[in-house]
């Protein structure tokens, strides 16, 4: 059964695939010519010769019917999971013959939902019609098809013609974003940063600095960075390297990719990366993403598709960790203890959450309940 899908499947795209009143009329046809050969009837001959040239009427109209259609595809604008993807899509009549009844079937993946079809009535010689439907989104992602298929059986109805038409195209569904009105894991990120950036600022205003090695001098040097002191201990000029200080308030929020997640902890993941990322922003701090695949990407537009196209378990292309202060996003509740200085840390994980289970860090987190909204979670004092 499956293998006679497959050849009327294949019959229908490069030929014609008889219909019910197709498939019954040859065999009528058959049945006439097969009596005629018995019997050498002559009204038996000409009833199955009017029958099969009506058949092979139908195939020809049929397929010239599918034949000098074009399709074009509108780009698509990204959407947030929950709106709808506005699909556009133009079909042109290339020839001097009006087409009728031309099915259209967008064949959007089947993790975006069903096929679309939509019934062109008549489409005149040299014209095109605009084909425009909405696309409901549950769920995030970047989601890629190829191919939009013509179907008719016009004017006959007695055969199916079907020609996929090449019509690539890239629908990106952005995570939600949750509107937090407070969150005290940024909040208290950006106050210990900037207490650190104006130590630091002061620091490097003053006029002696902090060193951090000696080094021979070198032509162009300032006079007032030789140390004297040790320039006369080894007899030629040394010149001191003060210390660079490049603290800012700057955040990145690192989502722990490279494992494995459960896939409502994961979307719940993504969407909490959204959240802090565009609230960070709001709060005047410089946000970065960071993942096992891309590394750091930095600007909304590049964050959102990143996060759109990230999935747990995915190979490791990035460098280790920034070292700056980061919110850790992790099922693993062990590599809490090795993030760096000022960070903090959110954890899903599959076992109950109890005090005795919360992993025993320098750094303050937060450990997502399952059964509590993550608005309120983000929201609430650590």
């Amino acid at each position: 059964m499956y293998l006679g899908q497959q050849w009327f499947d294949r019959l229908e795209r490069r030929w014609a695939k008889p219909a019910y009143s197709g498939g019954l009329l040859g065999c009528l046809a058959i049945f006439f010519f097969i009596a005629a050969t018995n019997t050498l009837s002559g009204w038996l001959y000409v009833m199955s010769g009017v029958l099969f040239a009506l058949l092979g009427l139908a195939v020809r109209l049929v397929m010239q019917n599918v034949q000098g259609i074009r399709v074009d595809r509108h780009a698509m604008e990204p959407v947030t999971a929950g709106e709808p993807l506005q699909i556009r899509l133009e079909v042109c009549n290339t020839t001097r013959r009006p087409k009728t009844l031309i099915k259209v079937e967008d064949r959007i993946p089947p993790a975006l939902g069903q096929i679309q079809a939509q019934v062109l009535e008549t489409l005149a010689p040299r014209s095109s019609q605009t084909l425009t439907y909405e696309q409901p989104t549950s769920q995030r992602g970047i989601y890629r098809w190829q191919a939009v298929d013509l179907l008719t059986g016009a004017p006959l109805g007695l055969f199916w013609a079907r020609r996929p038409q090449p019509c690539p195209t890239m629908a990106i569904v952005h995570p939600m974003v949750l509107s937090l009105q407070r969150c005290p894991m940024i909040d208290q990120l950006g106050r210990d940063m900037s207490l650190q950036f104006n130590s630091d600022r002061r620091i490097q205003s003053a006029n002696e600095g902090v060193t951090r090695s000696l080094r021979p001098y070198r032509w162009g040097d300032p006079i007032r960075l030789i140390h004297w002191r040790t320039s006369a201990r080894y007899g030629e000029l040394r010149v001191r390297e003060l210390e660079l200080f490049t603290a800012g308030q700057e955040v990145v929020i690192c989502l722990d990719s490279a494992r494995s997640w459960s896939p409502e902890d994961f979307e719940q993941a993504v969407v909490a990366a959204a959240s802090l990322y565009f609230y960070g922003q709001r709060q005047q701090l410089r946000m970065s993403l960071w993942t096992a695949g891309t590394g750091l990407v930095q600007g909304d537009r590049a964050v959102l598709d990143t996060l759109a196209a990230t999935n747990p378990n995915e190979l490791v292309y990035a460098e280790s960790l920034p070292d700056c202060p980061i919110i850790w996003l992790t099922p693993n509740g062990e590599s809490v203890s090795t993030l760096p200085p000022s960070s903090r840390w959110i954890l899903w994980s599959s076992q109950a959450a109890s005090s005795s289970q919360v992993p025993t860090a320098a750094h303050p987190g937060l450990w997502v309940q399952p059964d509590r909204p993550l608005v309120q979670q983000l929201q609430a004092e650590l």
